[in-house]
């Protein structure tokens, strides 16, 4: 036995003796887009834990290697951090590529509100101010960046308008899927959680047209979050409780990372209020219940990644009781009252009038990068939005939505960046999208929008050009080709007589004619060129001048062409007009900036002049089985609009600091030489925070927003005869309220609650003096005031 145990030993010695160790590895390190090498760059050795560098050259040499496996860690400012590994069984050479394009890597940090990237002109809201609002809507929170305000129909419905327009104008962007979920409705506001995103962006200029061509107004951009390839798991929880519709919101995510690159997300947030208070009176019928969620994964590595999310938004909103009206004499009522005229005690019931929306949003999307090309990108997402609208309706109708709609809408996209070259960089890519809206039937009414099919075919290039290391140059062309074909009943009356669609439009007609009503099929062809062009140029002391113009051209929205007939939800009757255009719009802005922590600033005038503006006025009243209702209608003039955005920033002190801003605008109907309707007045803001580190991270604000009475606006008032009084009575609905003043008081600290999370608290007040005003952007400004005094605490854990 003592034999064969000396023999094993022996035989062992032999083996290991006998093992070569005298391979050798030789290294190359290369830019990935360019093959330029890179020099400096620190290799760690996992087997022997060492380190050596690369030379100028980008090579390095390893030696005396035996056989099995050689782990390396490569690493080099600028560059994402590589592993990789080789079978050692014989000497080795390997040319390996990193990533030295540092915004690919990651987000941008951004220690100010403004962001200038490229020859845009963009505004940030980062995390922290998005779980400010966590418990509002996207268009509250927009409502902070100057030239940003919202077309609001009571306090819960809240549309973002920049530089004076809204709905289809805008782009609304989330986790890079172009939001469509009905958006061309006044009272329609955006389905998203703003909890679901990790920054919101909103580019004023017109460097949009990766993502469409109709962007007249800006594009608003919500990112997600990019996380690091490490073994990992986090999360936080937010509540909050407002006293105002006594009730609040949670909202809660959990995240998983994985060093090989794969991660996953779980973000869900429930809301509810029940009825608001104005400074007064409670808004009786004004309550709110909100359930979304959002699941996320995917791979993410430097040269190959996907992701895959899904969102759902389910929005219960109601509308104030007292906006609901029989006739034009109730309009004419309410507007002379200084109260609503139905105010009852608090409650959480949901009655109606009311909305319910369901909007479902899918996405995946994948990318592959090509050595010494760049990177291809392919996705698809597809949506479902279903609106119902409810009214109060009387018999079997009670319950059954006087609007119900389904839009599904669908698009295959691909975006290609060439990005080889140091100083150029180039996008190109091609979408396809169908989308098809269904009015539901059975709802007693005829559908305000009918059946369409919707058409999209769109291709773009953009470029980028680094004139020098502190000067750029940007621009773009885009095509799109659309198509909408409809499925439309007409009364004949208005067909032939009133519209004269009959001779404008022949081909539509089909040989159905039943109760005085004609099915028509009214098919339109768009084809749209838009383009951009931009400069920016950085000089000393942390000043930036961009210029940026832009061709934007839209086309009208089915709602445009389509309405005919009592829209309940708005308690007026909308008329379209099938001979509308397409909207051209040259937009020029230009930005002088100093994006500095101690003393900032940023002073942005801007120009649009749009042919063919499509505006929704109000031209008289029409009388229903219900009762006499104002008419409005679209048309089209010439417009323009211009202001400036000022922005300033000032460190007073080590503990505090000044932030302010004032914005200016004006909008003309140069078609009939009055003003354009519904275009926000001058409003300035300010804030002074106090910030203690050493005391628990201690935050102190007090924020002033003043909007001055909107004096320019175009007179649509009108007589209508009332019956009881048996005369004509004045009807005025241009006027506008006057200038009000806010104030907010803002507070928050944090504590170490255990081992690797904090704990947050912030109590807030706002309307902190219980004002009493109303807003000529609130649709439902002629009932009610809006909300007065409301103090609001936030707790989040962070784990």
């Amino acid at each position: 036995m003592k034999q064969i145990i000396i023999g094993l030993v022996l035989a062992i010695s032999s083996f290991n003796y006998s093992q070569n160790c005298n391979y050798t590895f030789l290294g190359e390190l290369k830019d990935f887009h360019d093959g330029t090498p890179i020099e400096s760059a620190t290799i760690y050795i996992k087997e022997s834990d060492k380190y050596i560098v690369s030379d100028l050259d980008g090579k390095f040499k390893i030696e005396n290697l035996c056989s099995g496996t050689l782990t390396l860690t490569i690493s080099h400012i600028g560059c994402e951090t590589k592993t990789v590994s080789y079978q050692i069984d014989n000497d080795v050479f390997k040319t390996i590529f990193l990533e030295h394009h540092l915004e690919e890597l990651s987000e941008v940090l951004i220690s100010s509100n403004l962001k200038t990237e490229g020859t845009s002109i963009e505004h940030s809201i980062n995390k922290t101010i998005i779980e400010n609002f966590s418990d509002k809507s996207l268009g509250d929170a927009l409502n902070t960046i100057s030239g940003v305000s919202s077309l609001n129909t009571g306090n819960t419905i809240a549309k973002p308008m920049i530089h004076g327009l809204h709905s289809s104008r805008l782009l609304i962007i989330n986790n890079n899927v172009r939001l469509f979920d009905q958006e061309w409705g006044d009272e329609h506001a955006p389905n998203i959680d703003i909890n679901s995103g990790n920054r919101i962006e909103v580019v004023k200029g017109a460097n949009t047209l990766k993502y469409g061509s109709d962007a007249i107004g800006g594009l608003i951009l919500i990112r997600p979050k990019k996380y690091i390839a490490n073994d990992s798991l986090f999360g936080s929880s937010i509540l909050s409780l407002n006293s105002n519709g006594r009730g609040g919101n949670v909202n809660t995510e959990l995240v998983k990372t994985f060093e090989s690159g794969y991660y996953g997300k779980f973000q869900a947030s429930y809301k509810q209020f029940g009825d608001f208070k104005a400074a007064d009176y409670y808004l009786t019928n004004s309550g709110i219940k909100n359930l979304n969620a959002s699941l996320n994964f995917g791979y993410n590595s430097f040269e190959k990644g996907f992701d895959a999310y899904y969102s759902v938004v389910n929005n219960k909103l109601a509308i104030l009781e007292s906006s609901h009206i029989g006739n034009v004499n109730d309009l004419v009522a309410a507007i002379n009252s200084k109260e609503p005229r139905v105010i009852d005690d608090f409650s959480y019931e949901i009655d109606y009038p009311n909305q319910e929306i369901l909007h479902h949003l899918g996405k995946v999307e994948a990318y592959k990068r090509f050595k010494g090309f760049g990177k291809l990108t392919l996705q698809y997402d597809l949506q479902i939005n279903r609106r119902k609208e409810f009214d109060l309706r009387r018999g079997e109708f009670s319950d059954t939505p006087v609007i119900d709609l389904r839009l599904f809408t669908n698009t295959l996209q691909s975006n290609l960046r060439i990005d080889y070259l140091n100083n150029v960089k180039i996008d190109t890519g091609i979408l396809l999208r169908y989308q098809q809206n269904d009015a539901i039937s059975g709802t007693g009414v005829n559908p305000l929008i009918p059946d369409f099919d919707k058409y999209d075919v769109g291709i773009y290039a953009i470029g980028s050009y680094n004139i020098t290391s502190t000067s750029k140059l940007s621009a773009g062309v885009r095509y799109d080709f659309t198509r909408i074909k409809a499925r439309k009943e007409y009364y004949l009356t208005d067909w032939q007589d009133v519209y004269n669609y009959d001779e404008l439009f022949p081909q539509f007609e089909t040989n159905t004619i039943e109760d005085s009503r004609i099915l028509t099929l009214p098919e339109f062809t768009f084809h749209n060129v838009s383009a951009n062009f931009g400069f920016s140029n950085d000089f000393d002391n942390d000043v930036s001048l961009v210029f940026n113009y832009g061709l934007a051209t839209r086309v009208p929205n089915p709602s445009e062409l389509f309405s005919d007939g009592l829209h309940h939800g708005a308690a007026r009757i909308e008329i379209g007009a099938l001979t509308l255009n397409k909207e051209i719009a040259n937009k020029f802005i230009v930005s002088l900036e100093r994006n500095n922590e101690n003393f900032g600033f940023s002073i942005s005038p801007y120009y649009n002049y749009i042919n063919d503006y499509i505006q929704l006025i109000p031209t008289g009243i029409n009388t229903t089985v219900r009762g006499a209702f104002p008419v409005w209608e679209y048309n089209q003039v010439n417009a323009q609009i211009f202001g400036v955005d000022i922005d300033v920033n000032k460190k007073i002190s080590k503990s505090f600091s000044y932030n302010g801003n004032i914005s200016l605008l004006k909008g003309d109907n140069k078609t009939d030489d009055i003003p354009l309707i519904h275009m926000p007045a001058t409003n300035f803001s300010n804030s002074i925070s106090y910030k203690n580190d050493d005391l628990n991270q201690l935050t102190i604000g007090l924020n002033q927003k003043t909007v001055l009475q909107q004096k320019r606006y175009p007179d649509y008032n009108f007589y209508t005869y009332n019956a009881t009084l048996q005369e004509d009575v004045y009807v005025d609905i241009s006027s506008t309220p006057s200038t009000y003043s806010l104030f907010s008081f803002n507070s928050s600290m944090q504590f170490k609650a255990f081992k690797k999370g904090n704990l947050k608290l912030e109590f807030n007040i706002e309307n902190l003096f219980n004002t009493s005003y109303r807003e000529h952007l609130n649709r439902l400004r002629y009932f009610a005031d809006e909300l007065g005094r409301n103090f609001n605490l936030k707790i989040k854990i962070n784990y």
